[in-house]
């Protein structure tokens, strides 16, 4: 998502780069073509209005320093209006309730709804929570069914319902049995419809009666762009929605739901659905989303990432083996690799200012899971000497190598001087810099391996 955005705005910024200062007629271009992307991108056409004249009033005004050249002023006030059409900060579910805390579910059908659940439970559950969930959707065919196997893929609890009871009588269970069972949150998931009609608005807003759920998140198909904005409000006129959860966002959407939906609905987004994979669910951070539309990166969610998807374990046993002075050796360098194939590259990169239009090849000759797996191969086909060894690696040994991971002699080669390059940064790690590490790693079992 905002793929086009992006390329279209940043290439406007840099149409104002050599200008000695932001005057009416240079802004004046800018405006126009910022307000082409923003349609382009199916934004509803009042948030349009919004966004322009706020950068206009503040580019020819007091809030340009003197410190900055046009396209940086610009830029920053770009930033900071596509923040604030979003919502400024995000938006955390609120869970202060007497437990369970129950949670609705709510959106049309094939919006991710039942799907969008379950990765909630998954986020829920690595925060500590115990957490039940149940369908009350009588109407799609298998939706129970499929809500239960998510369950059991993340470890969630299932309550049971059936095709034969009423969605509120399925609700009202639910709550007591997570009640009696002692269960932080409840996630109950509704039907969803093709389009919004009365029968689904009554059924929901019973539902919603029997639970008093502390949240209600309206869950939108990114894809639809503007059409997101407008559906949500009519849910939000027949229930006090508290959020919503954009899914599909990985897809070909043009950003459009993101920008508008704060504004038509003023209710925060919460949650982005960013892939199929049950942890594929990211807090909406407004600030971090508009600066990577304009191509400064997301460096704080490039952290949390490497913390879900690093195992800090294995981290902290390679930081200890170095503060006792022992050599980094290839079957340390082999954990790395096994680690870097838990890692959604392409995710990462688009995070890393300048890193998003890196070039297909450079990527897949250095990270792809290809390459990653072929670097492993060679490894695996040494000896447990001369993993521990690498210097022992001569003529002989390397075409021995070579054949048993089916491979050549130069590919040998380039992972020798790979790791070679990895243990010569790593020897600066020893002393002083390695126990600063040290000393900045959480408790086991804490919130990750810090990113240095």
């Amino acid at each position: 998502m905002f793929e086009q955005l992006s390329d279209r705005l940043q290439g406007t910024i840099k149409k104002l780069k050599g200008q000695s200062r932001i005057t009416e007629d240079n802004i004046s271009d800018a405006l126009r073509e910022v307000r082409m992307a923003l349609i382009e991108a199916d934004v509803a056409i009042s948030v349009v209005k919004d966004i322009i004249t706020a950068i206009k009033e503040h580019a020819i005004g007091q809030e340009v320093g003197q410190k900055l050249s046009p396209d940086q002023a610009f830029l920053k006030i770009v930033k900071n209006e596509l923040t604030r059409a979003m919502g400024e900060e995000n938006s955390a579910l609120n869970l202060a309730s007497q437990p369970p805390a129950v949670i609705l579910m709510a959106g049309l059908q094939g919006s991710g709804k039942t799907t969008s659940a379950a990765k909630l439970a998954k986020k829920l559950i690595h925060e500590k929570k115990k957490v039940a969930v149940v369908s009350a959707d009588v109407y799609r065919p298998a939706a129970i069914q499929q809500l239960e196997t998510l369950a059991g893929q993340v470890n969630a609890t299932f309550i049971p319902s059936s095709t034969d009871e009423a969605p509120e009588s399925i609700a009202a269970r639910a709550l007591d049995i997570a009640k009696k069972q002692f269960f932080d949150v409840l996630i109950v998931d509704t039907a969803g419809r093709l389009h919004i009609d009365q029968k689904l608005m009554g059924e929901i807003q019973t539902i919603h009666q029997a639970v008093n759920p502390i949240e209600t998140l309206f869950v939108v198909d990114a894809m639809t762009g503007q059409d997101a904005a407008n559906t949500a409000k009519a849910f939000h006129e027949a229930l006090p929605l508290t959020g919503i959860v954009l899914t599909k966002i990985d897809g070909d959407a043009r950003g459009g739901a993101a920008l508008s939906i704060r504004h038509i609905t003023g209710k925060p987004i919460k949650f982005l659905g960013v892939g199929e994979k049950t942890d594929a669910l990211e807090a909406f951070h407004p600030e971090r989303i508009a600066s990577r539309i304009l191509g400064m990166g997301d460096m704080l969610g490039l952290i949390e990432d490497i913390e879900q998807q690093v195992d800090a374990k294995k981290a902290q046993r390679l930081a200890k083996k170095f503060v006792r002075g022992k050599a980094f050796d290839l079957e340390d360098f082999r954990e790395q690799l096994q680690q870097m194939r838990n890692v959604d590259l392409d995710k990462m990169l688009e995070k890393i200012p300048g890193m998003k239009n890196i070039p297909a090849e450079l990527k897949n000759q250095h990270l792809s899971p290809k390459k990653i797996a072929q670097q492993e191969a060679i490894i695996l086909s040494m000896t447990p000497q001369e993993r521990r060894f690498p210097d022992l690696i001569k003529g002989s040994r390397k075409r021995r190598i070579a054949a048993g991971c089916g491979l050549d002699v130069p590919a040998v080669n380039r992972l020798l001087k790979q790791f070679k390059e990895m243990q010569r940064q790593m020897k600066k790690m020893k002393g002083g810099k390695m126990k600063n590490m040290m000393r900045g790693m959480p408790p086991m079992g804490g919130g990750g391996m810090p990113f240095k």
